[in-house]
């Protein structure tokens, strides 16, 4: 059962030295290709598969909370989403403006390599702030990032990453009061929908968010290891949990279906690990639009050229059974098309999990038993 088998990754994984969200990363992989062999044996796609509950998800002792009966109708309501908007991540050391990316650091791919570079290439809406722990300096970043996206992103809206920087709640809710007091941060603090997990990952489950979730709902990410790691944040005020595919598919669409009998005021965010150009993304694309969320961190487009990693028969594949999702041009690798902050997944729906291409697996590097990255 998916309850024993569960147990025995984690067991294995600590053996090994890893926490239980490493260990579930292979586990994740070989769920995801088991799924789309049986969508391509069967000519369903992903979609219709999990609508259809063809992988029989069931619940477990590990899901005491929500009941076979929840499931059915949750899955049978699920359809894809035509497109999802892009939330563009703005990390700690990018370059925001002209000024932090002199021309000898440029890399002249063509991309764009600043924030506000980002911003008018794309266009798009949605953006993810990460925060470093330290309140002088978060204050001085985001009122840098503000004046950019006040000045260009429109009706922007944004979410900010505490990435386990603060020791105790009571630092981030202090950073979020200065944010509000702040004129120059009127604007973004009240574009932001929601503070991801602020406080370090020894104590995110044993101490409670509620005295910042008066403020904005936090969800939980990375201490979000187990399927029983969510209920738990639920009690110490957590509203939310995020959806990665390398912690597994099935974990992500049994903590929605957990959203959706939580009802209002609790919500799932998508959000990027592991996801380059190719079978990665679309697969992850595919999971989050089914689940109904409106817009996914992507920032593998960003920081890796394209699909450069792939032969230029494999990018040519996937550019040709993904035309909406991709373009090729001017001898560059294969790039996700972001246009407008939007990518479109109508090409996702093909039989297997979402990818109409074949990979070029000769070109590829076996991987040792017990090798680590």
């Amino acid at each position: 059962s998916m309850a024993v088998h569960a147990a025995l990754e984690v067991q294995r994984g600590a053996a090994l030295g890893l926490n239980p969200l490493v260990a579930s990363y292979g586990p994740a992989l070989l769920d995801r290709a088991i799924l789309d062999a049986l969508g391509r044996a069967t000519g369903q796609s992903f979609a219709t598969m999990i609508a259809r509950n063809v992988p029989g998800i069931r619940t477990t002792s590990l899901t005491p909370d929500i009941a076979d009966a929840d499931l059915g109708p949750f899955l049978s309501g699920l359809a894809p989403a035509p497109s999802i908007e892009v939330r563009h991540t703005v990390g700690l050391v990018d370059p925001l403006t002209a000024a932090d990316r002199p021309a000898a650091e440029r890399v002249n791919d063509g991309l764009p390599e600043t924030l506000e570079e980002v911003v008018s290439y794309y266009r798009g809406r949605y953006y993810k702030l990460k925060v470093g722990g330290d309140i002088r300096a978060d204050l001085e970043r985001l009122s840098r990032i503000a004046a950019v996206l006040d000045a260009g992103a429109g009706d922007y809206r944004t979410t900010l990453d505490g990435n386990e920087q603060y020791d105790d709640v009571e630092g981030i809710v202090e950073l979020w009061r200065k944010v509000e007091e702040t004129p120059a941060l009127a604007r973004l603090a009240k574009s932001t929908l929601f503070i991801e997990q602020p406080i370090k990952r020894a104590v995110a489950l044993s101490r409670s968010v509620a005295p910042l979730a008066k403020h904005r709902a936090v969800i939980i990410d990375e201490s979000d290891g187990e399927l029983s790691s969510f209920p738990k944040a639920l009690a110490l005020g957590y509203a939310g949990v995020s959806s990665k595919n390398c912690k597994g598919f099935y974990k992500s669409i049994l903590n929605a279906s957990r959203v959706a009998k939580l009802g209002a005021g609790h919500f799932m965010s998508a959000e990027d690990l592991t996801t380059w150009p190719g079978v990665s993304v679309q697969q992850d694309l595919a999971l989050v639009s089914l689940l109904g969320l409106g817009h996914v961190e992507r920032n593998a487009h960003h920081f890796i050229d394209g699909m450069g990693f792939a032969p230029e028969r494999e990018q040519l594949a996937f550019v040709t059974a993904h035309p909406d999702l991709y373009e090729k041009k001017d001898g560059r690798p294969a790039r996700l098309k972001a246009a407008g902050g939007k990518l479109a997944l109508r090409s996702l729906d093909v039989p297997g999990f979402a990818v109409g291409a074949e990979m070029d697996f000769k070109s590829m590097t076996p991987m040792a038993e017990g090798a680590s990255t």
